[in-house]
C-alpha cells in the first residue's frame, strides 16, 4: 500500500511538472493553460483519468502492481498523459479544436493502447491480433493528428 501511495505521488508530479514544461514551450501564460484546462476535450480526459486513479486506489488493495489489471490501468493512464502532452501544446489561438470528439478520440485511443500493451504482453508483436490492435490504434492516432495539426 506504501508503495502504491509512492507511485502514484511520483506519477503526480511527474504529470505536474510535465504540464508546466509544456505551458512555458507554449508561452508560458496563465491564459492559456487555463483556456486549456476549461476546454471540452481536457474535461473528457480529466474524467477518464479520475476513474482510472480512483480504480488504481481501489483495486490497489487486492492486485500488485505487477498484476495484469493494474497493468492494464497504468498503459491506459500513461496513454492520457502522454496525449495531454499534446493537447498543452495546442497554441492558445487554436483551442478552438480541444472539442468534447477530440477528448473522446483521445480516450478511445488510451483504451486501445491498454489493449494493445495487453496483448503484447500475451503474444509476440507478429501475432495477428497484435497486428490488428495496433491498426486500431494508428487509427485513432491519425484521426487525433488531424484535428490537432
Amino acid at each position: 500500500m506504501i508503495l502504491l501511495k509512492h507511485i502514484f505521488a511520483f506519477f503526480s508530479i511527474l504529470f505536474a511538472v510535465s504540464a508546466v514544461v509544456i505551458a512555458q514551450k507554449n508561452d508560458g501564460s496563465a491564459e492559456s493553460i487555463s483556456s486549456i484546462k476549461s476546454s471540452p476535450a481536457y474535461a473528457e480526459i480529466l474524467l477518464r483519468k479520475s476513474e482510472l486513479l480512483a480504480d488504481i486506489d481501489a483495486f490497489g488493495a487486492d492486485y500488485t502492481e505487477a498484476s495484469a489489471k493494474m497493468l492494464d490501468l497504468r498503459a491506459e493512464l500513461a496513454s492520457l498523459d502522454k496525449s495531454l502532452e499534446k493537447v498543452f501544446a495546442v497554441r492558445p489561438s487554436e483551442t478552438g479544436r480541444l472539442t468534447q470528439a477530440l477528448g473522446k478520440l483521445i480516450v478511445k485511443k488510451a483504451v486501445l493502447d491498454a489493449d494493445l500493451a495487453s496483448l503484447s504482453r500475451k503474444y509476440s508483436k507478429e501475432h495477428p491480433e497484435v497486428k490488428r490492435g495496433q491498426r486500431r490504434v494508428d487509427r485513432f492516432d491519425s484521426a487525433i493528428a488531424e484535428i490537432l495539426k
